[in-house]
Protein backbone atom coordinates (compact mmCIF):
# COMPACT_ATOMS: atom_id res chain seq x y z
CA UNK A 1 0.00 0.00 0.00
CA UNK A 2 1.29 3.27 -0.81
CA UNK A 3 2.05 6.28 1.86
CA UNK A 4 -0.68 8.26 0.02
CA UNK A 5 -3.26 5.33 0.33
CA UNK A 6 -1.87 5.06 4.15
CA UNK A 7 -2.84 8.75 4.71
CA UNK A 8 -5.76 9.20 2.92
CA UNK A 9 -6.97 5.81 5.49
CA UNK A 10 -5.82 7.60 8.83
CA UNK A 11 -7.68 10.99 7.27
CA UNK A 12 -11.05 8.55 7.21
CA UNK A 13 -10.04 6.99 10.58
CA UNK A 14 -9.71 10.35 12.35
CA UNK A 15 -12.48 12.53 10.58
CA UNK A 16 -15.43 9.58 10.96
CA UNK A 17 -13.81 9.54 14.28
CA UNK A 18 -14.50 13.54 15.03
CA UNK A 19 -17.73 13.43 13.35
CA UNK A 20 -19.04 10.60 15.07
CA UNK A 21 -18.02 11.46 18.75
CA UNK A 22 -19.77 15.11 17.77
CA UNK A 23 -22.79 13.62 16.50
CA UNK A 24 -23.15 11.23 19.53
CA UNK A 25 -22.38 14.00 22.38
CA UNK A 26 -19.39 12.47 23.75
CA UNK A 27 -17.59 15.54 23.24
CA UNK A 28 -18.44 19.08 22.20
CA UNK A 29 -15.89 21.88 21.13
CA UNK A 30 -16.84 25.25 22.61
CA UNK A 31 -16.05 28.01 20.65
CA UNK A 32 -13.46 29.35 23.37
CA UNK A 33 -10.41 31.13 23.17
CA UNK A 34 -8.63 28.16 24.91
CA UNK A 35 -10.53 26.13 22.24
CA UNK A 36 -8.42 28.63 19.60
CA UNK A 37 -5.39 27.96 21.22
CA UNK A 38 -5.32 24.57 20.90
CA UNK A 39 -6.88 24.74 17.23
CA UNK A 40 -4.18 27.06 16.29
CA UNK A 41 -1.16 24.81 17.54
CA UNK A 42 -1.91 22.11 14.91
CA UNK A 43 -2.49 24.18 11.94
CA UNK A 44 0.84 25.84 12.74
CA UNK A 45 2.93 23.25 13.57
CA UNK A 46 1.06 20.56 10.92
CA UNK A 47 -0.36 22.84 8.11
CA UNK A 48 2.30 25.52 7.69
CA UNK A 49 5.29 23.39 6.72
CA UNK A 50 3.73 21.98 3.99
CA UNK A 51 3.66 25.67 2.86
CA UNK A 52 7.27 25.89 3.75
CA UNK A 53 8.42 23.39 0.98
CA UNK A 54 7.27 26.00 -1.01
CA UNK A 55 11.10 26.66 -2.13
CA UNK A 56 11.48 22.53 -3.38
CA UNK A 57 8.95 23.47 -5.79
CA UNK A 58 10.84 26.90 -6.67
CA UNK A 59 14.20 25.10 -7.51
CA UNK A 60 12.31 22.09 -9.32
CA UNK A 61 10.24 24.22 -11.75
CA UNK A 62 11.50 27.21 -12.15
CA UNK A 63 15.52 26.78 -11.14
CA UNK A 64 16.04 29.07 -8.75
CA UNK A 65 19.53 29.65 -7.05
CA UNK A 66 21.95 31.42 -6.00
CA UNK A 67 21.56 34.41 -3.33
CA UNK A 68 19.91 36.90 -5.88
CA UNK A 69 17.83 34.51 -7.10
CA UNK A 70 16.48 33.62 -4.05
CA UNK A 71 16.28 36.91 -2.59
CA UNK A 72 14.04 37.86 -5.35
CA UNK A 73 11.95 34.54 -5.11
CA UNK A 74 11.37 35.85 -1.13
CA UNK A 75 10.67 39.37 -1.81
CA UNK A 76 7.83 38.38 -4.35
CA UNK A 77 6.54 35.63 -2.44
CA UNK A 78 6.12 38.06 0.77
CA UNK A 79 5.08 40.59 -2.01
CA UNK A 80 2.30 38.13 -2.82
CA UNK A 81 1.47 37.77 0.74
CA UNK A 82 1.46 41.37 1.69
CA UNK A 83 -0.96 42.46 -0.93
CA UNK A 84 -3.43 39.99 0.32
CA UNK A 85 -3.21 41.21 3.78
CA UNK A 86 -3.79 44.85 1.83
CA UNK A 87 -6.69 43.27 0.18
CA UNK A 88 -8.42 42.60 3.73
CA UNK A 89 -7.43 45.57 5.16
CA UNK A 90 -9.07 47.95 2.47
CA UNK A 91 -11.77 45.85 0.66
CA UNK A 92 -12.76 42.88 3.53
CA UNK A 93 -15.81 41.69 1.90
CA UNK A 94 -13.63 40.79 -1.46
CA UNK A 95 -11.08 39.86 0.53
CA UNK A 96 -13.23 36.93 2.49
CA UNK A 97 -15.68 36.02 -0.89
CA UNK A 98 -12.36 35.66 -3.10
CA UNK A 99 -10.25 33.55 0.19
CA UNK A 100 -12.91 31.15 -0.02
CA UNK A 101 -12.95 30.32 -3.53
CA UNK A 102 -9.63 30.06 -3.54
CA UNK A 103 -9.65 27.69 -1.03
CA UNK A 104 -12.39 25.26 -2.48
CA UNK A 105 -10.51 25.60 -5.64
CA UNK A 106 -6.83 24.91 -3.73
CA UNK A 107 -8.18 21.93 -1.78
CA UNK A 108 -9.94 20.50 -5.24
CA UNK A 109 -6.31 19.46 -5.77
CA UNK A 110 -6.54 16.71 -3.02
CA UNK A 111 -7.84 13.70 -4.48
CA UNK A 112 -6.09 11.18 -6.41
CA UNK A 113 -5.01 11.43 -9.38
CA UNK A 114 -7.72 10.61 -12.21
CA UNK A 115 -10.42 11.81 -10.35
CA UNK A 116 -12.85 13.47 -12.67
CA UNK A 117 -12.75 17.63 -12.10
CA UNK A 118 -16.53 17.48 -10.77
CA UNK A 119 -15.89 15.44 -8.31
CA UNK A 120 -12.54 17.51 -7.32
CA UNK A 121 -14.74 20.61 -7.11
CA UNK A 122 -17.16 19.20 -5.18
CA UNK A 123 -14.72 17.74 -2.58
CA UNK A 124 -12.75 21.35 -1.94
CA UNK A 125 -15.89 23.28 -1.82
CA UNK A 126 -17.79 20.92 0.53
CA UNK A 127 -15.12 21.94 3.34
CA UNK A 128 -16.53 25.47 2.54
CA UNK A 129 -19.86 24.92 1.70
CA UNK A 130 -20.97 22.43 4.19
CA UNK A 131 -20.18 23.51 7.65
CA UNK A 132 -23.50 26.25 6.96
CA UNK A 133 -26.13 23.67 6.48
CA UNK A 134 -25.74 23.12 10.14
CA UNK A 135 -24.05 25.87 11.57
CA UNK A 136 -24.87 29.07 9.71
CA UNK A 137 -25.15 31.14 12.97
CA UNK A 138 -21.72 30.22 13.92
CA UNK A 139 -20.08 30.23 10.31
CA UNK A 140 -21.54 34.13 10.17
CA UNK A 141 -19.89 34.85 13.93
CA UNK A 142 -16.83 33.53 12.46
CA UNK A 143 -16.82 35.64 9.39
CA UNK A 144 -17.53 38.91 11.49
CA UNK A 145 -14.00 38.71 12.82
CA UNK A 146 -12.85 39.36 9.07
CA UNK A 147 -15.77 41.70 7.89
CA UNK A 148 -19.15 43.83 9.16
CA UNK A 149 -21.94 41.99 10.41
CA UNK A 150 -24.30 42.52 7.68
CA UNK A 151 -21.43 41.01 5.27
CA UNK A 152 -20.79 38.24 7.37
CA UNK A 153 -24.39 37.43 7.90
CA UNK A 154 -24.97 37.65 4.04
CA UNK A 155 -22.09 35.08 3.19
CA UNK A 156 -23.09 32.71 5.84
CA UNK A 157 -26.43 32.58 4.11
CA UNK A 158 -25.69 32.17 0.55
CA UNK A 159 -23.27 29.16 2.06
CA UNK A 160 -26.37 27.91 3.54
CA UNK A 161 -28.41 28.11 0.64
CA UNK A 162 -26.33 26.16 -1.34
CA UNK A 163 -25.33 23.49 1.57
CA UNK A 164 -28.71 21.44 0.58
CA UNK A 165 -27.68 20.61 -3.28
CA UNK A 166 -24.15 20.57 -2.62
CA UNK A 167 -24.22 18.12 0.01
CA UNK A 168 -26.87 15.88 -2.76
CA UNK A 169 -24.06 16.16 -5.36
CA UNK A 170 -21.22 15.26 -2.90
CA UNK A 171 -22.55 12.53 -1.77
CA UNK A 172 -24.36 10.88 -4.86
CA UNK A 173 -20.55 11.86 -6.66
CA UNK A 174 -18.68 9.55 -3.35
CA UNK A 175 -20.95 6.69 -4.23
CA UNK A 176 -20.33 7.09 -7.85
CA UNK A 177 -16.58 7.39 -7.42
CA UNK A 178 -16.46 4.28 -4.80
CA UNK A 179 -17.21 2.12 -7.72
CA UNK A 180 -13.99 2.88 -9.63
CA UNK A 181 -11.71 3.63 -6.48
CA UNK A 182 -13.35 2.95 -2.96
CA UNK A 183 -10.91 5.14 -0.89
CA UNK A 184 -11.58 8.42 -3.04
CA UNK A 185 -15.13 7.88 -2.61
CA UNK A 186 -14.86 7.26 1.35
CA UNK A 187 -12.48 10.48 1.70
CA UNK A 188 -15.53 12.41 0.35
CA UNK A 189 -17.64 11.26 2.32
CA UNK A 190 -16.01 11.65 5.32
CA UNK A 191 -14.98 15.15 4.06
CA UNK A 192 -18.60 15.74 3.52
CA UNK A 193 -19.55 14.24 7.05
CA UNK A 194 -16.97 16.31 9.02
CA UNK A 195 -17.64 19.39 7.29
CA UNK A 196 -21.39 19.20 8.57
CA UNK A 197 -21.14 18.07 12.08
CA UNK A 198 -18.30 18.93 13.54
CA UNK A 199 -17.92 22.66 14.67
CA UNK A 200 -16.72 24.84 11.73
CA UNK A 201 -13.01 25.61 13.25
CA UNK A 202 -12.26 21.80 14.64
CA UNK A 203 -13.25 20.72 10.92
CA UNK A 204 -11.23 22.52 9.68
CA UNK A 205 -8.12 22.25 11.50
CA UNK A 206 -8.77 17.85 10.78
CA UNK A 207 -9.33 18.21 7.13
CA UNK A 208 -6.43 20.89 7.29
CA UNK A 209 -4.08 19.05 8.72
CA UNK A 210 -4.92 15.30 8.21
CA UNK A 211 -5.77 15.80 4.66
CA UNK A 212 -4.67 18.45 2.89
CA UNK A 213 -1.27 19.56 4.49
CA UNK A 214 -0.66 15.99 5.45
CA UNK A 215 -1.01 14.92 1.59
CA UNK A 216 0.48 17.61 0.38
CA UNK A 217 3.72 16.30 2.34
CA UNK A 218 3.56 13.01 1.07
CA UNK A 219 3.00 14.20 -2.59
CA UNK A 220 6.40 16.40 -2.37
CA UNK A 221 8.23 13.37 -1.31
CA UNK A 222 7.18 11.45 -4.42
CA UNK A 223 8.17 14.54 -6.78
CA UNK A 224 11.73 14.91 -5.47
CA UNK A 225 11.68 11.07 -5.58
CA UNK A 226 10.97 9.57 -2.73
CA UNK A 227 13.39 7.96 0.24
CA UNK A 228 15.30 8.46 3.20
CA UNK A 229 17.80 11.14 1.88
CA UNK A 230 14.88 12.91 -0.23
CA UNK A 231 13.11 13.30 3.40
CA UNK A 232 15.95 14.62 5.63
CA UNK A 233 16.21 16.99 1.79
CA UNK A 234 12.06 18.34 2.77
CA UNK A 235 13.11 18.34 6.63
CA UNK A 236 15.96 20.68 5.68
CA UNK A 237 14.01 22.78 3.22
CA UNK A 238 11.06 23.25 5.52
CA UNK A 239 12.91 24.47 8.99
CA UNK A 240 13.34 27.85 7.98
CA UNK A 241 10.52 28.91 6.35
CA UNK A 242 8.41 27.35 8.89
CA UNK A 243 10.79 29.18 11.66
CA UNK A 244 10.93 32.34 9.60
CA UNK A 245 6.07 32.12 9.52
CA UNK A 246 6.36 31.26 13.23
CA UNK A 247 8.45 34.28 14.00
CA UNK A 248 5.95 36.40 11.62
CA UNK A 249 3.16 35.16 13.20
CA UNK A 250 4.42 36.12 16.64
CA UNK A 251 5.36 39.47 15.33
CA UNK A 252 1.98 39.89 13.94
CA UNK A 253 -0.08 38.73 17.04
CA UNK A 254 1.95 41.14 19.28
CA UNK A 255 0.44 44.24 16.76
CA UNK A 256 -2.81 42.92 17.54
CA UNK A 257 -2.55 42.25 20.69
CA UNK A 258 -4.66 44.96 21.74
CA UNK A 259 -7.56 43.04 20.14
CA UNK A 260 -9.72 40.21 22.04
CA UNK A 261 -8.14 36.92 22.14
CA UNK A 262 -10.57 35.32 20.27
CA UNK A 263 -10.93 37.92 17.41
CA UNK A 264 -7.19 38.60 17.13
CA UNK A 265 -6.82 34.19 17.12
CA UNK A 266 -9.39 34.21 14.25
CA UNK A 267 -7.74 36.88 12.11
CA UNK A 268 -4.42 35.99 12.96
CA UNK A 269 -4.99 32.59 11.66
CA UNK A 270 -6.99 32.76 8.31
CA UNK A 271 -5.81 36.20 7.89
CA UNK A 272 -2.18 34.72 7.52
CA UNK A 273 -3.33 31.67 5.71
CA UNK A 274 -4.91 33.50 3.21
CA UNK A 275 -1.28 35.22 2.58
CA UNK A 276 0.49 32.71 3.05
CA UNK A 277 -2.16 30.59 0.11
CA UNK A 278 -1.87 32.78 -2.38
CA UNK A 279 1.39 32.81 -3.65
CA UNK A 280 1.49 29.07 -2.74
CA UNK A 281 -1.42 28.29 -5.06
CA UNK A 282 0.80 30.59 -7.83
CA UNK A 283 3.63 27.72 -7.37
CA UNK A 284 2.17 24.53 -6.72
CA UNK A 285 -1.01 24.41 -8.48
CA UNK A 286 -0.01 23.73 -11.80
CA UNK A 287 1.70 20.52 -10.18
CA UNK A 288 -1.07 19.50 -8.92
CA UNK A 289 -3.55 19.98 -11.39
CA UNK A 290 -1.37 18.52 -14.46
CA UNK A 291 -1.54 15.37 -12.18
CA UNK A 292 1.91 15.74 -10.14
CA UNK A 293 4.41 15.10 -13.38
CA UNK A 294 7.63 16.16 -13.29
CA UNK A 295 8.29 18.80 -16.40
CA UNK A 296 11.50 17.29 -16.95
CA UNK A 297 10.93 13.36 -16.50
CA UNK A 298 7.47 13.71 -17.78
CA UNK A 299 6.22 11.00 -15.57
CA UNK A 300 3.45 10.26 -13.04
CA UNK A 301 4.74 10.65 -9.38
CA UNK A 302 1.19 10.15 -7.90
CA UNK A 303 0.53 6.94 -7.43
CA UNK A 304 -2.50 7.08 -4.96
Amino acid sequence: MTALRVQGLLFCAIGAGVAAIVVAGVARAPDDAAVLFLLAAPILLLGVPHGALDPVFAQELYGVHGVLGWCAFVLAYLGMALLVVLLWHFVPQLFLSSFLLLSALHFSGDPARGTPVTARLLFGGAVIVLPALLHEDEMGRLFAFLVTQQAAAAQASLLHELSGPWLLATALTAAWQARSDWLTGLEMAVAAALALFAPPLLGFAVFFCVMHSARHIVRTWHYVGAGAGQAARLGRAALLPTFGTLVLGAAVAYCWRAQPLEAGLIQWLFVGLAALTVPHMALVEPVRWSGWVKRRARAPLDAG
